[in-house]
């Protein structure tokens, strides 16, 4: 077991630089394409990080381990909001786009609803993932017409282009982005597949794992970019990677893990308390509204009030085994 623990550490520490490329690749392409960061979070950066998720849904559902599949985009969009929001804004203050508050957070619960109403039924079917994953096409679509329209003057862009290491070169901010997502993944297998392992040996449910160590484990990639980009006061990568990550884990990665195969929820969506872990997720993504909804802000103190959430809901889960 100790070997497995130092191999998390690498995972980490590929974590951690993956990051810091990730965001200063990806700020530096949105100002030299003259769009805002938060469109770079929305899409780019957010589908980058998300690919864990991508990779351990359409694994699980392929293996027919089902409650790992939703446990763990249930579980990581829990995470992102509650735990990887919450210490972002305990390190820095978070100030968001009036676009956040008026149309990303509100598609976001919007379509956590839909996947509520598809999975009444105990089930996902092909159908159902067919239109989750056309969903996340309509989406990226929209992002793209809406950076259209919200490209800046040149002036504006020059004097952001000061506040970080901007690097002028295309190519250079295309392989550090792919750096850094490669980085951001490699380090959450590595932590996910170790930490999987030490779980085991310790002897604990699939469900608890998929909303649990998984979900932890694929949010990593959001952990590190977004406290990284929140550091470095990079605010609208910041909250729009993890708005987009949470769009992106319920269309894309359920949408393409059904797909390949149903996803059923064994023991029923309700029998299964399942439906309890939705409601944490709807009232997690409702909350940064609910803060922002004055003055645009994410405060420290209302990060400590989403770490609170998130330590509530680990001991739900650890209560109820």
């Amino acid at each position: 077991m100790v070997l497995y623990a130092l191999l998390c550490l690498v995972g980490f520490i590929l974590l951690y630089f993956g990051a810091e490329w990730l965001v200063k690749g990806s700020s530096s392409l949105a100002r030299s394409l003259g769009v805002t960061p938060l469109v770079i979070g929305l899409t780019v950066v957010a589908f980058g990080t998300s690919a864990p998720e991508l990779v351990v849904s359409l694994i699980s559902s392929i293996q027919g381990k089902s409650m790992i599949a939703v446990g763990n985009v249930v579980g990581s969009n829990i995470c992102n909001i509650a735990l990887v929001l919450g210490l972002a804004a305990v390190f820095q203050p978070i100030k968001s786009d009036p676009s956040v508050i008026r149309r990303d957070i509100p598609i976001m619960l919007g379509i956590s609803l839909y996947l509520l109403v598809l999975t009444m039924n105990s089930r996902l079917g092909r159908i159902e993932g067919a239109t989750l994953f056309a969903g996340i096409l309509l989406y990226t679509f929209f992002n793209y017409y809406h950076a259209k329209k919200e490209t800046r003057g040149a002036e504006e862009i020059e004097a952001e282009l000061k506040e970080i290491g901007f690097i002028a070169s295309r190519p250079k901010q295309i392989i550090l982005i792919l750096i850094g997502i490669g980085g951001v993944v490699g380090g959450a297998q590595i932590v996910v597949t170790y930490a999987v392992e030490i779980m085991k040996i310790l002897g604990v449910s699939e469900k608890f794992i998929g909303l649990t160590i998984v979900a932890f484990g694929t949010s990593l990639p959001e952990l590190a970019t977004s406290v990284v980009a929140a550091l470095r006061k990079e605010m609208d990568i910041s909250i729009g990677n993890l708005v987009g990550s949470n769009v992106f884990n319920i269309m894309s990665v359920l949408g393409a893990a059904s797909l390949v195969r149903p996803i059923p929820i064994p023991g029923g969506f309700f029998e299964s308390g399942l439906w309890i872990d939705y409601l944490v997720m709807l009232f997690t993504s409702f909350l940064p509204w609910l803060m922002m909804r004055k003055d645009l802000t994410v405060s420290r103190r209302d990060g400590l009030t989403l770490l609170a959430c998130y330590l509530g809901y680990l001991t739900y889960l650890i209560i109820k085994g």
